[in-house]
């Protein structure tokens, strides 16, 4: 009954799709590669399991109906955006199965004592600093993990705090490049470095994790003053256990020294925030070291891991998702490829009369809501050639990419599906049989923690585009 249910669904949307590309004026090639692509877009989100199958078949479809050719599928794939997640997986899959992460968790975690307010405040700030250093579904595996450990101590509902540190990491991936995918996917096709994000970037999204904090702390009061009673009757020892499902995946026993990993990984940050300066005293082009930063760092993680190197690659590598981000950063190239994407740059001019501050909210709002029904690494990569388009037309494009990545992080929190983050807590948890959660218990505080963060993101990205390049 589900099945048909999604079946329906996903054939009304298509044709809904079809229909007004139709009628907008569109030419044959580009209805049909609108058509094609809706295909690939609404039956990933429709059937979640089977997207990479869509998105093979999506973009077989293109090449069969000559929408796109080989050379144009391959300029397009976006190998730079991959290569450098390849990268920086490695890297952190190594930090994790030397419990690098897990040991500044459990360190830092333990000072709250019995403080229920104090422990969630910290566990919030820590997950918005660690998608910040290295990505948000490294921050969300080992926050929910210590959020189901806690919750499973004292025997409480675990959704409210997950949804809680779900939040703070998305909010903190917006912070750096490689925060999250959005992030690197800006930064390579905008040419932004580290450093532009630390200046546009880092300020907004530490004012929007401390205005989350406040908004969730007044939000969840209840469930708050539920872990505190739990914690003043029961004692706090042993809630912080070890970290049972990494302990279970490497299968090795925790180290007691993490001074390798803590000096690769800090080797690493240090790089990227200074590959600007280094491709200047190199005269190398704009991010060459962003991305070759990564790689040398993954390179010198597999000779430490020598024996295991091929081991670590396999496993740490998430190639389903990296293959899923090639075939849909091709797809995108066809709307760019056959002028869809000039044709809707050109539509959103004409609607804001040509007015940059109409251009800049209307653009980013309507990125904001795609991403919370539609994934924020589908909708970024699917207005990222209108950005272009728009730059071509006359506007100045760079206070668009920051629009964009605000509203791709921080709308990520309004549904379940809107960033990679809550679909991989949500499945711990689904996982653990530790509870689950609806679409309507969690759009509810999704709204209250989107909206105003958004909101206060591109009041402040306003106000100083007089300050941004042109």
């Amino acid at each position: 009954m589900a099945m048909k249910k999604s079946l329906v669904t996903f054939l009304s949307l298509l044709a809904i799709v079809t229909v007004i590309a139709s009628l907008s004026g569109l030419g044959r090639e580009q209805v049909l590669s609108v058509f094609v692509f809706s295909i690939l877009i609404l039956g990933t989100l429709t059937y979640w399991r089977f997207r990479l199958a869509f998105g093979l078949v999506g973009l077989g479809l293109l090449l069969g109906l000559g929408l796109i050719n080989v050379a144009h599928l391959v300029e397009f794939a976006g190998l730079d955006i991959i290569l450098f997640l390849v990268g920086m997986m490695i890297v952190v899959g190594y930090l994790e199965e030397r419990r690098f992460f897990e040991t500044i968790v459990e360190r830092i975690v333990r000072v709250t004592g019995t403080n229920a307010s104090k422990l969630l405040i910290i566990l919030m700030l820590m997950s918005g600093l660690f998608a910040a250093l290295v990505d948000e579904v490294t921050s969300i595996l080992f926050m929910a993990a210590t959020i189901f450990q806690i919750t499973g101590r004292y025997r409480l509902n675990p959704v409210p705090f997950l949804i809680m540190v779900v939040f703070a990491t998305n909010i903190g991936s917006s912070a750096t490049v490689v925060g999250n995918p959005v992030g690197v996917m800006i930064a390579l096709r905008g040419g932004l470095a580290f450093s532009d994000f630390l200046r546009w970037a880092t300020p907004i999204s530490i004012m929007a994790l401390f205005l989350t904090i406040l908004i969730s702390m007044k939000y969840f009061s209840k469930d708050i003053e539920a872990l505190s009673e739990a914690m003043k009757t029961t004692g706090f020892e042993d809630a912080m256990e070890s970290n049972e499902a990494s302990g279970e995946e490497t299968g090795e026993e925790k180290p007691h020294d993490i001074k390798l990993p803590a000096a690769l990984f800090l080797g690493t940050i240090a790089s990227l925030l200074l590959h600007r300066q280094i491709e200047e005293i190199l005269l190398l082009e704009k991010n060459a070291m962003l991305l070759g930063t990564a790689l040398i760092a993954a390179g010198i993680t597999l000779f430490l891991e020598r024996d295991r190197a091929r081991e670590l690659v396999e496993r740490r590598v998430d190639w389903w998702t990296l293959s899923f981000f090639l075939i849909l950063f091709s797809a995108v190239g066809t709307l760019q490829f056959v002028g869809v994407t000039s044709f809707l740059a050109s539509g959103l001019f004409s609607i804001a009369g040509g007015d940059p501050s109409t251009i800049f909210f209307v653009f980013s709002i309507t990125a904001a809501v795609l991403t919370g029904f539609m994934d924020n690494v589908l909708a970024v990569a699917t207005f990222i050639p209108i950005v272009r388009e728009l730059g071509e037309l006359g506007v100045q494009s760079f206070p668009l990419w920051w629009g964009m990545l605000f509203a791709g992080t921080f709308f990520g929190n309004l549904t379940i599906i809107g960033s990679t983050a809550n679909i991989v807590a949500i499945g711990m948890m689904e996982r653990r049989k530790q509870g689950h959660i609806t679409f309507v218990q969690w759009i509810k505080p999704g709204l209250v923690v989107s909206i105003p963060t958004l909101l206060l993101a591109l009041l402040i990205t306003y106000y100083q585009i007089p300050l941004m390049p042109a």
